[in-house]
């Protein structure tokens, strides 16, 4: 290495590199990576020298997702002369993670895993953009990308990183995320079958699949969920122009069937399979091999799919990795770190997002992988971190389209197994996902949900007319599932009905037995029209 000497330059040859909107950030052999503000800090790496990583910070936040970067801003908000240091395995800042099986794949750009850019339901052209691409003050957080801690000392608030560093922190919070499941029979299928499957999870994943989805003619989507069916419609819809197969597969008897009640799983599988998509119902996978050029999936039915090319969408996996060293428990019914209703697995550790296992005053013990989930325990976690010592009450929220025309809303336990109450009324041209976005002005509908109270939302006077449950064979357009334990709403679904989450939180944390919900669905004005 120039002016170094006698120095080993393989020590220091870059192995990676990303130039990002602002800055680049690059990974050397033995060394950590970081991101830097300028062109001009890639020269210091490739001559070996370290980047300036602090031996104590006040609040170490470990994982780069989107709990993390609440947690930083809320801690920062609270206390603006924090100094927090964020460390990541992951090779980019945290990012919104919904349009990646969303409006991504429905953008008329040909170069769209180049840009990013895409139309949002409501038309307005956005660019998807990490989250900490927000202009921080200058040295408040600071971050150590493509790093992990891989060891931690509770006792002595310490953690140790994969280069052998150490930092010693005041608080503390994990917000590791969350993994990919793999199926057991694709996961002893062998390199072959690896090779052509795809985890569904980063921005890496939609370009590699958007690359592939025109290359092959078959794509078999395993998985019934949220990601699974919303990727089924994005690249049903896809299929409709080209040559392309898509298949969906689950064991479940329809799609979202664990979430929606049997009426409503049912019509969103047919709404699916108006979309391009077979969609299999009852199919469990028994092995998957490689025949001749293609992909061969046996189903304990004795069924068999061929396909080219393989996405599962089957869950996450909680990391909890550090959970041996550090001596956290780790919930043995919902996986997670098991934390309090502040969220603390310590006095001066806290867990958020998609890895806590956290008590619900008034729901109990849960474990919540979505979005807003992590924006609101992350931001619930900040904030007690500097002695705000809050419970967790606010409800997150979670959203799911099947398109720009169909989509729902749900708060709480939605769960299929518990006994339901719906009041549908037939939908007009604005109860949809695209109209929503609309009227709110943003494609990411939790961003104005999660900060409204009930009492801010206009509520209509009460509809004289009386709510029916629909019929079978009857079109849902729109309509309120209500979830019930004990005879008490414990969850809600808004099926095509938008802007009025608030609503349905207040009924929720009222936790109140209501005697008619016929009455409680006129909150939501469902007959407006």
């Amino acid at each position: 290495v120039p002016g170094k000497p006698g120095s080993n330059l393989l020590l220091y040859l870059i192995v990676g590199g990303t130039v990002t909107g602002t800055g680049v950030y690059v990974r050397c052999l033995n060394k950590c990576a970081f991101i830097g503000e300028g062109l001009s800090d890639l020269f210091p790496a490739a001559l070996g020298a370290r980047p300036d990583v602090p031996s104590h910070v006040p609040f170490l936040l470990i994982g780069g997702g989107t709990a993390a970067f609440a947690a930083a801003r809320s801690i920062r908000a609270r206390d603006p002369g924090a100094r927090v240091l964020i460390v990541s395995e992951d090779p980019a800042l945290p990012y919104m993670r919904p349009p990646l099986s969303k409006e991504l794949w429905f953008s008329d750009d040909p170069h769209v895993t180049e840009t990013l850019r895409f139309k949002q339901w409501n038309g307005k052209e956005r660019r998807y953009v990490s989250l900490g691409q927000e202009r921080q003050r200058r040295g408040s957080i600071k971050k150590l990308l493509m790093i992990k801690v891989v060891h931690m000392d509770v006792r002595g608030n310490t953690v140790k990183l994969n280069d052998g560093t150490q930092i010693s922190y005041d608080k503390c919070l994990i917000a590791t995320g969350g993994s990919p499941r793999n199926l057991p029979a694709i996961e002893r299928a062998g390199k072959d079958v690896q090779q052509r499957l795809t985890l569904f999870r980063k921005i890496e994943d939609f370009k590699s699949l958007e690359k592939i989805s025109r290359q092959v003619k078959s794509i078999t989507i395993i998985g019934g969920g949220f990601l699974g069916s919303e990727l089924a419609c994005a690249l049903g819809r896809r299929a409709q122009t080209r040559n392309l197969e898509v298949i969906q597969l689950f064991p479940e008897n329809g799609n979202m069937g664990k979430v929606l009640p049997e009426y409503l799983s049912n019509w969103t599988t047919e709404k699916v399979r108006r979309e391009g998509v077979n969609v299999m119902p009852n199919a469990v996978v028994k092995s998957v091999s490689v025949s001749g050029n293609r992909l061969l999936i046996k189903l304990k039915d004795g069924r068999k799919v061929e396909t080219d090319h393989i996405v599962a969408a089957v869950g996450l996996e909680p990391n909890v990795e550090l959970a041996k060293s550090a001596g956290l428990e780790v919930d043995s019914d919902f996986g997670g770190f098991r934390v309090n209703a502040e969220l603390q697995a310590r006095s001066n550790i806290w867990v958020a997002g998609d890895a806590a296992c956290f008590y619900d005053i008034k729901l109990g013990r849960r474990r919540v992988e979505h979005h807003d989930h992590a924006v609101v325990s992350g931001r619930l976690a900040g904030e007690n971190m500097t002695g705000a010592a809050k419970p967790y009450w606010h409800q997150s929220m979670f959203w799911s389209d099947l398109g720009p025309d169909v989509g729902y809303e749900a708060i709480g336990l939605v769960d299929s197994t518990l006994p339901t109450v719906g009041v549908f009324a037939k939908a007009t041209a604005k109860d949809t996902p695209k109209s929503a976005t609309e009227q709110s002005g943003t494609g990411i509908r939790s961003e104005s949900e999660t900060e409204a109270e009930a009492s801010e939302v206009p509520v209509s006077p009460s509809s004289s007319l009386t709510p029916q449950v629909p019929k079978e064979g009857e079109d849902y357009g729109k309509g309120v599932i209500f979830y019930l334990r004990d005879k008490v709403v414990v969850g809600i679904v808004l099926w095509n009905i938008f802007n009025r989450m608030p609503i349905a939180r207040k009924i929720i944390k009222d936790g109140e037995a209501h005697a008619d919900l016929n009455e409680v669905a006129k909150l939501f004005n469902i007959h407006e029209d």
